[in-house]
């Protein structure tokens, strides 16, 4: 048999070069594939043959990467386009399905904060939105901090008095909310708005967030000299106000353009097999904040790289700004352009900039990528040394770099919940997380309640299972025999290492007093292991439980506020079964009664006007009493109740 064909020292399977050779020269997407089937890379080109050629003519200039990809591949796929722009959006979506090893794939999915106002409601309002929709509405952002937004709302909502309470309609009340008596609304719940007033007001926030805020600072300064030549000094006095809070908002903001238009800079580093990326967002010439993505090492050269990234950073719910800023040519510009313009409605210059505030900004965006890389070998590097040390004192096969901790959250047995959250090399993975609703038990009895979280979540999740290193239990020795028994029936009580993490009280050294002290259980040992003396372990562990209890607190509290709120329907006078029933099975929840105005209920038979008006405002007041707002950096795509 002859011997395999090298590329740079590495052997390629004679077959790959053979598919290679029958490719069409036409558009179209390759795939590389293992020999077990998996998808290690998707490309596209508007020459098919020539680019798959060109892997195998590589010789000694092939990155590293590059030389791997074609040595472990062992097969070949394509698809004919009609053109390079649908090459584009089919390599696209295959990433996305297939999130190949070798591809740029961006693992952050946390989406950042921006300002929603929609100008069509009646009285629209501002709101914190991760989403961004094509439905009319606007949208001001990305905001990398939720601390910084959250300011930001303040400021704008002590100076300009929109409405705050949820839903496209506020509720109808007899007496206005407490923001009306605060000075932070203009009582639009209890009809006492003026509709002009509250439209001019809309018109003033969007001038501003679209950076119009000279324009902005000039009317009102405007208008604020003439109220107070003709003696009206209340409205004077507001108008200066809001001078003032434009002003302070401005002051927090970092200036650094003077086109005051909306940019991202996209800056690239590539050292020892690695590769950093940082897009820096500046919006109306301020610089609001950056994304920081580590991608690995790469394929392909720099031009490529910038390409795939565009390509995938704004393929999802990102706005998309007037210009994107990149350090040099990217690979296929004409189509990326392109298709930016059918995500954005309008052209996207994707440039290369060699000069001025654009050439700073680039440079900032790549002394950031720099930094953020060295900072990530170092966090790598410690995460390392504690798994080695995790693996070392609680005698585990292997490291830990994939750890599952189950909590659960009740009040006496009532409205229990659990929760399973997974860290993944020593930092949180939400969209693996898990919540589940206790239904065997109705009395105190964590043990048991532990276990049918963890029986459903075995059950459910055989893939994450099977992925596991370790699976921490938050408690004591009563939860770790719990939970081996189960292990056992499953027979994963050798395969899946099990511990049990718990604060409890012991005496101090010397004997004299009593403290809590951290302590972790093994299965078939009598005494814990005491983490005093290793506190990277202890943190990393606390950090896990910390997660894992507030995953299981925030479920809980959402599932008694709408039982809660599911109850007070029997409170409303008037109400009885019979139309209790008949709410419910019209609008399929109580959530959805909520959002409903008063024509919608008093179109339901046997719900009167009156009666209606009543109901929404029982509803509305239990809202206030007992909704609490989600903690930014809260993920909304976690998994709801199993």
């Amino acid at each position: 048999m002859p011997p395999k064909p090298v590329i740079a020292d590495n052997p390629v399977d004679p077959g790959l070069i053979e598919e290679a050779a029958r490719l069409p020269h036409q558009p179209g997407v390759y795939i590389f594939k293992a020999t077990d089937g998996e998808v290690l890379y998707v490309g596209k080109a508007v020459d098919l043959k020539n680019r798959v050629n060109s892997y195998f003519r590589s010789g000694q200039g092939a990155t590293v990467k590059t030389r791997a990809l074609v040595a472990r591949a062992g097969h070949l796929e394509y698809m004919v386009t009609a053109t390079e722009k649908e090459a584009l959006l089919l390599e696209s979506s295959l990433i996305k399905r297939h999130r190949p090893r070798y591809n740029v794939v961006l693992r952050d999915d946390k989406n950042y904060p921006a300002l929603r106002i929609d100008p069509r409601e009646e009285y629209p309002r501002l709101t914190v939105v991760r989403r961004f929709e094509r439905d009319g509405a606007l949208y001001f952002g990305p905001y990398h901090s939720a601390h910084s937004l959250r300011e930001t709302l303040k400021i704008l909502n002590r100076a300009f008095p929109l409405r705050q309470c949820k839903g496209k309609k506020p509720p109808p009340r007899q007496r206005p909310c407490l923001n009306y008596s605060m000075g932070l609304c203009l009582g639009v719940c209890a009809g006492k708005a003026d509709k002009e007033d509250y439209r001019r007001i809309v018109d003033e926030v969007i001038l501003f967030l679209q950076g119009k805020a000279d324009r902005l600072q000039a009317q009102l300064k405007e208008r604020m000299e003439s109220a107070a030549a003709s003696l009206r000094f209340e409205e004077a006095a507001l108008c200066r106000d809001r001078l003032r809070a434009i002003e302070e908002v401005l002051e927090r903001q970092h200036i650094i353009s003077d086109r005051f238009n909306n940019q991202d800079a996209i800056g690239i580093f590539r050292e020892a097999g690695e590769t950093a990326v940082v897009v820096l967002f500046v919006r109306h010439g301020a610089l609001v904040g950056q994304r920081r993505y580590r991608l690995g090492d790469l394929p392909g050269d720099t031009p490529e790289i910038l390409s795939g990234f565009i390509q995938q950073f704004y393929s999802k719910e990102h706005l998309i700004p007037d210009e994107i800023l990149v350090p040099q040519p990217v690979a296929h510009r004409d189509v990326l352009e392109e298709w930016l313009r059918d995500q954005r409605g309008r052209r996207v210059p994707v440039r290369p900039v060699r000069r001025g505030t654009g050439k700073s900004l680039l440079e900032l965006a790549h002394r950031n990528a720099k930094e953020f890389l060295k900072s990530e070998r170092n966090d790598s590097e410690k995460t390392e040394r504690i798994l080695s040390q995790c693996c070392d004192l609680f005698g585990l096969p292997r490291k830990p770099h994939r750890m599952a901790c189950v909590d659960v959250s009740n009040i006496q047995g009532r409205h229990a919940v659990g929760s399973v959250v997974i860290f993944v090399d020593g930092r949180p993975h939400p969209l693996d997380y898990r919540r589940y609703t206790v239904k065997r038990k109705a009395t105190p009895d964590d043990p048991n309640m532990m276990a049918e979280i963890v029986e459903r979540f075995l059950e459910e999740e055989r893939d994450q299972v099977s992925r596991l290193d370790l699976f921490v239990v938050d408690g004591g020795k009563s939860q770790l025999n719990r939970i081996r028994r189960l292990f056992v029936e499953r027979g994963l009580e050798t395969g899946l290492p099990l511990i049990a993490f718990a604060k409890e009280r012991e005496k101090d050294l010397g004997g004299e007093g009593r403290g809590f002290y951290e302590k972790v259980y093994l299965p078939g040992r009598r005494n814990p292991i005491f983490l005093t003396a290793r506190p990277e372990v202890l943190h990393l562990l606390q950090r896990l439980r910390d997660e894992a209890h507030r995953h299981a607190v925030t479920f809980y509290q959402k599932r008694h506020r709408r039982d809660l709120v599911a109850s007070t329907l029997d409170a409303v006078p008037g109400i009885g079964p019979k139309r209790r029933r008949l709410l419910l099975l019209h609008f399929g929840s109580v959530e959805a009664i909520q959002q409903a105005d008063v024509d919608a209920l008093a179109a339901v038979p046997g719900i009167p006007r009156p009666l209606a008006a009543s109901i929404l405002e029982h509803l509305s007041r239990l809202e206030e009493r007992t909704e609490k707002p989600p903690a930014f950096g809260d993920t909304e795509s976690q998994s709801e109740e199993s």
